[in-house]
């Protein structure tokens, strides 16, 4: 993936960590934090922390609408837990700023506060045959896909990883694990 470029918004959350991930793949990484940060990027990855903090500094620093437009016109983003809050058109009860790119209604905290966050073995057929272990923490959920948007993968019958198009989105956090594939299934998008 040598000769791509892929920016990782770096305004609060786990952005190192992907950072980390994309970089061991043979990516160009570039810490987004404003606006002009967004230029010749070929993608951006969305992370973990806080959805409601993210959404507003994207709003206050004039990134939210530019970031939107780069998407819509088919530049590649992957958003992970909060990053997946940001993508969706629909979040249950709450207005809070969000890019609106993945047909999908979330459910934040779906599975719990911070003590009920847990590990588990998912099958994701197309990162291949063996398991990927998922690191899930104050995780949200898909209770609403539309009908352009591919599950991926689940949890019971909640959507936790899923595909429109060039929005890839996961409720978990593959940042945190030593698995490279979900990284290099989004590096793959980027081709």
């Amino acid at each position: 993936m040598a000769g791509l470029c892929v920016g990782v918004l770096a305004l609060q959350g786990a952005f190192r960590e992907h950072g980390d991930a994309l970089t061991r793949l043979g990516a160009t990484v570039r810490e987004v934090r404003q606006l002009k940060d967004l230029d010749g990027l070929d993608a951006i990855v969305l992370p973990g922390g806080e959805s409601t903090v993210m959404g507003k500094l994207l709003q206050e620093w004039s990134m939210l609408e530019p970031l939107r437009q780069r998407i819509l016109a088919g530049m590649p983003v992957y958003g992970s837990c909060a990053g997946l809050i940001l993508l969706c058109t629909d979040v249950e009860g709450s207005d809070q700023p969000r890019l609106g790119v993945l047909d999908a209604t979330v459910r934040r905290n779906a599975f719990g506060r911070q003590v009920d966050s847990f590990e588990t073995d998912l099958t994701l057929p197309d990162l291949g045959a063996e398991p990927v272990h998922a690191v899930f923490i104050r995780a949200p959920v898909l209770t609403r896909v539309g009908p352009d948007v591919r599950v991926l993968a689940q949890v019971g019958s909640q959507a936790v990883a899923v595909r429109q198009n060039n929005v890839l989105g996961t409720s978990f956090h593959p940042e945190l694990t030593d698995d490279p594939r979900l990284h290099q299934y989004f590096l793959t998008m980027c081709s």
